[in-house]
């Protein structure tokens, strides 16, 4: 089995990431403490990352229509994905966000 910080991963191009949570419910602190441990641990700085309290700025998720709560946005690059839940199988994340294994 390999150890996971011999585990080298490229993205494309840099990634923009929001993240709806709702409030400080434990779904929402899972899935920000989540992100940003990917984030941190694969994505160096080829990311931008925004935390948006659904219940702070209500119009942001009407806007982006978001009806459930922790749902992750890549924007860019392209195409876009929505991601919901926690965020805690990280194989599963990495490849809807499109980052793969650089062999």
């Amino acid at each position: 089995m390999e150890d996971d910080s011999t585990i080298s991963l490229i993205a494309e191009e840099k990634l923009i990431l929001h993240l709806y949570v709702s409030g400080m419910s434990q779904k929402s602190m899972e899935a920000i403490e989540n992100i940003k441990h990917l984030c941190d641990k694969y994505l160096n700085n080829a990311f931008e990352l925004e935390i948006i309290d659904i219940y702070k700025n209500p119009e942001i998720a009407a806007q982006q229509h978001i009806i459930f709560s922790p749902s992750l946005i890549k924007s860019k690059p392209l195409p876009k994905k929505t991601l919901i839940g926690t965020l805690s199988d990280t194989e599963k994340v990495l490849k809807a966000l499109g980052i793969t294994s650089k062999e």
